[in-house]
């Protein structure tokens, strides 16, 4: 898979650290970039542009964590946006961190311009060196997961679409049924692995009340903002949509979708850097419009692009 770098981190000129092109290589346990349609892209259309604004706001962060990596584009577009020279990447595969390794130093200008940790497992655990003291950072990046993966065969197979419950871990109640677990747990443990001042960015689909994922916060001892607040069209929509409608008829949620156009048309005078600020204020605004899962499936199913609103939570530990 070949990508434009200034093209799909929108970069004004040419990258300074990456090379033009990127040659990213792919498992069969990677979740698929959707490089050719950016708007479906999580890195390209909310981390990176979440990236520019904590680089213009704090300055750079040069040491970088991005938990459950997939193919190694986050780590990338930190390396160029947020000036990072020290990467932190874990997955739940070996096969997927081996080769975001390899295309994390291969895409590089100058390879030896970084360091990078590396390791394959749950979460920040990779990275614990057999009860060494952890190494620390900057930013903790994490877009992991909400839906749960039922069984082992589909768990062995799964890419980032889904997680295995349940989990040891104590999770409220109320983030489960919001289908934060994950999120929350990451939160639980990357406190000792942040540098004082350092900070977790979680990029959230806004399927559910922003009001949620203050409280997600607040239940793990930070201080959560809503640092940007943005969308995008729904990447495999038969089977997210499909797994959201599930997961409310099984009692969770409720969850909500819209058409893109709509949202389109909502965020398109709205500055990056004032979103965050006004996000209730448009959840408000898109409020007659909400989708439920499984109006937002036949509307899909009859031609309608369907989108989903997007955080980018910033939690500070208190």
């Amino acid at each position: 898979m070949q990508i434009d770098t200034a093209r799909y981190l929108k970069l004004d000129d040419a990258p300074v650290r990456l090379k033009d092109t990127l040659d990213i290589r792919v498992t069969e346990h990677a979740f698929l970039p959707s490089v050719d349609d950016i708007l479906s892209d999580w890195v390209a259309t909310i981390a990176a542009p979440a990236f520019k604004l904590i680089r213009r706001r704090q300055g750079s962060q040069t040491r970088f964590c991005s938990i459950g990596t997939g193919v190694g584009l986050d780590a990338l577009a930190a390396i160029e946006t947020l000036g990072a020279t020290r990467i932190g990447i874990t997955d739940v595969h070996r096969d997927v961190v081996a080769a975001a390794v390899g295309n994390i130093r291969d895409n590089l200008k100058n390879p030896d311009s970084i360091i990078l940790e590396a390791g394959h497992g749950d979460l920040l655990e990779p990275l614990a060196l057999n009860g060494a003291t952890p190494p620390h950072y900057d930013l903790i990046y994490e877009n992991l997961p909400n839906i749960p993966v039922a069984d082992a065969e589909a768990a062995a197979a799964r890419k980032s679409a889904g997680h295995i419950p349940p989990r040891k871990e104590s999770v409220p109640p109320l983030m489960c049924r919001n289908l934060l677990a994950l999120h929350t747990i990451a939160l639980q443990k990357a406190k000792p692995f942040l540098v004082p001042g350092g900070a977790v960015l979680s990029l959230l689909g806004g399927r559910i009340p922003l009001d949620v994922f203050h409280e997600m916060g607040r239940l793990t001892g930070y201080h959560a903002e809503i640092f940007t607040y943005g969308w995008k069209i729904q990447t495999d929509p038969e089977e997210i949509i499909g797994g959201h409608l599930k997961q409310q008829q099984e009692g969770f949620g409720p969850y909500h979708f819209y058409r893109a156009r709509r949202l389109a048309e909502v965020f398109a005078d709205i500055p990056l850097e004032e979103s965050g600020a006004n996000a209730h204020a448009i959840e408000r605004q898109l409020a007659p419009d909400e989708l439920s899962p499984e109006e937002a499936l036949a509307a899909w199913q009859q031609g309608e692009t369907i989108g989903h609103t997007v955080v980018a939570l910033h939690s500070r530990p208190l």
